[in-house]
């Protein structure tokens, strides 16, 4: 008898697993919290095929840089194939004391100047006398800074960490005169090695 009910109760569990196994229980679609929607989302977006320029900048692959195409004497060139169709910031500050309406008028010209120019171009103003410049592609940046630099009431331009005096620029202030001495002793010294 022992072994009939044991059967028995083996066999009932065999069945309730074998039927609670066959279909897992559909949720309606109303009843999905948010969880469950990024769930789908993500089911969804695995299953596409987006293509390469549709990506968000930070998930596309870096464009190739060809090394034998860059002369190890002009350290810009290689910035510029690096930063090519790379999102680059460019700051630029105004000379003198300027309003920030004022940083506004003088900036909006330089902006209207480059697009003008067709640099794809956007504009910040981030203080009384600062400016942003954000380009899609960054190999153009060193162009914006050589345009930016002319103008007579830049003071200095901003790219990658470097900064370089615009005609604005007070001569006398000590961090444009030890980027002049930094960079005349390296030229020097690449005249004394040829």
């Amino acid at each position: 008898m022992a072994r009939l009910q044991l059967f028995l109760c083996w066999f009932f569990l065999c069945v309730w697993a074998a039927e609670s196994g066959d279909k897992p229980k559909k949720k309606d679609i109303r009843d999905y919290n948010d969880a469950d929607m990024a769930r789908l989302l993500e089911q969804w977006e695995e299953d596409d095929d987006i293509e390469e320029g549709d990506l968000p900048e930070h998930r596309r692959s870096p464009p190739p840089v060809d090394f034998s195409k860059v002369d190890p004497s002009k350290p810009e060139e290689l910035l510029k194939m690096s930063k090519k169709g790379r999102t680059l910031m460019v700051f630029a500050t105004v000379s003198g004391e300027p309003t920030e309406k004022e940083t506004e008028e003088v900036t909006g010209l330089w902006q209207g100047s480059l697009f003008n120019a067709n640099f794809d171009i956007q504009r910040f103003v981030v203080g009384s006398n600062r400016v942003i410049f954000m380009l899609r592609d960054g190999s153009m940046a060193w162009e914006v800074k050589d345009f930016l630099v002319a103008q007579e009431r830049c003071a200095d331009v901003t790219v990658e960490g470097q900064v370089f005096p615009g005609k604005g620029a007070n001569k006398d202030d000590p961090k444009y005169k030890q980027q002049k001495e930094g960079s005349g002793k390296k030229s020097k010294k690449l005249k004394s090695e040829l």
